[in-house]
């Protein structure tokens, strides 16, 4: 496949997927009443962040790692990671499974809770492998398998089946296409030839992993924290019904982070890893301001079109719910604007090796949420907890950004690259 026609191909089934997210989000809220909504948001909350728990955060070193030994070796690295994680399943599966027990999810969405799971959090590490070893079009097409597929079918028969209006039908769908995506890129893998399979686990390596990946899960955690805690806080303060106004908003929103993704930051990513590993500062810089650049007018361009076909959907969905709380999705748009501009400096840092300032930014964004949120309480039940999330988004985007500008004037004191203001405009 040429080169030219890869980034079209990859767009192309992005936008696809996104498109059908999108569609299945507003489905979900007109033939499910906000409660279930609400539900299915504390649900995919808790998937996203059991999954770290389970991986450790280990990508942020293997997918470093991972770049840097020829083929032959990269089994090994791989049959190490997938050891890890064996093991903390079997340890750690029963604990969650307990937790959930005793929280206010329906028995039902516990009992799928592991399956959906493990399907994703393999698929997840799946496209990752495809993503760093620059085989976009295949992470693509795992991503459509994984995301797209079951929502246009899920979609599909709650439109035209009253049946398959429950969440019980709706997770069966995605655990068959969770089985399918994962066959998928299990065979795409053995393709690839990757040697060092046979090598017995080398639990040094793995332990310089997690020495490596715990300062960064420790981030992590502190950042996604806030992606699952504000639903649940959220459920306290205000009652399920809102939650389920803001997980339709938060899915509209976060259609922006996912379209920057697939059409931009994947394709940029690997680039800079490779340009901060061959020394190449003035075409690392470069590609940051390239970045930056289509970042910020997307962010914008979205941010006009959204406002102006959300009411006009939410018109379709007909629910009062919505309409009542409709000005949750400004706070959550802005939210996810400043977390998508965020992501450029953050890739740029992440990709030299600047890991400290992502750490202190995430562990700082959770103590501001907190304080934020409490203060915001004593204002208003339903806004306290999006201000608080756009505050932390907006403390980490300035955060990296000043570490980022600081790494820029010091390249150019070296004389490594031509003057500061050459990238930043």
């Amino acid at each position: 496949m040429s080169f030219s026609a890869s980034p079209i191909i990859c767009t192309a089934l992005r936008s696809v997927t996104l498109g059908a997210r999108f569609a299945f989000v507003f489905v979900l809220a007109k033939y499910l009443d906000a409660h279930s909504v609400g539900y299915y948001g504390l649900f995919t909350a808790a998937i996203g962040y059991a999954m770290l728990f389970f991986g450790l955060d280990l990508y942020t070193y293997t997918s470093r790692e991972i770049v840097k030994v020829n083929a032959d070796r990269r089994g090994a690295l791989l049959k190490g990671q997938v050891a890890l994680v064996g093991i903390l399943y079997l340890v750690l599966a029963p604990v969650v499974l307990i937790v959930l027990w005793c929280t206010e999810l329906p028995v039902s969405l516990v009992m799928w809770f592991l399956p959906v799971l493990i399907l994703e959090h393999l698929n997840q590490e799946l496209y990752r492998l495809f993503i760093i070893l620059s085989r976009q079009v295949m992470a693509s097409v795992l991503l459509f398998l994984r995301q797209g597929a079951w929502a246009v079918a899920a979609a599909g028969l709650m439109v035209f089946s009253p049946g398959g209006r429950n969440l019980d039908f709706i997770l069966l769908l995605w655990t068959g296409a969770g089985i399918g995506s994962a066959a998928v890129g299990l065979w795409q893998v053995h393709q690839l030839r990757l040697g060092g399979w046979r090598e017995p686990v080398d639990w040094l390596w793995i332990r310089r992993g997690i020495m490596v990946s715990s300062t960064f899960l420790t981030a992590t955690l502190a950042v996604r924290a806030i992606q699952t805690i504000d639903r649940y806080w959220l459920e306290y303060l205000a009652g399920i019904e809102v939650v389920g106004a803001y997980v339709l908003f938060f899915g509209v929103a976060s259609a922006l982070s996912v379209f920057l993704d697939a059409g931009i930051f994947s394709f940029y990513y690997p680039k800079l890893i490779q340009q901060a590993n061959q020394a190449r500062p003035s075409d690392l810089h470069n590609t940051v301001r390239k970045t930056a650049l289509m970042t910020l007018g997307v962010c914008l361009g979205y941010a006009v079109v959204s406002s102006l076909l959300l009411p006009v959907l939410l018109n379709w969905i007909g629910r009062d719910v919505y309409y009542a709380q409709f000005g949750l999705y400004y706070w959550i748009l802005a939210a996810m604007i400043a977390y998508s501009l965020g992501m450029v400096p953050h890739y740029a840092l992440y990709a030299q090796g600047k890991d400290r300032p992502i750490i202190a930014s995430h562990l700082a964004s959770l103590v501001v949420f907190a304080g934020t949120t409490l203060t915001a309480m004593m204002f208003s039940n339903a806004y306290a907890v999006p201000v608080g999330v756009f505050t932390a988004m907006t403390i980490v985007l300035l955060w990296k950004t000043a570490a980022y500008v600081e790494i820029c004037r010091h390249d150019t004191r070296e004389g490594v690259v031509p003057h500061l203001e050459s990238h930043l405009t």
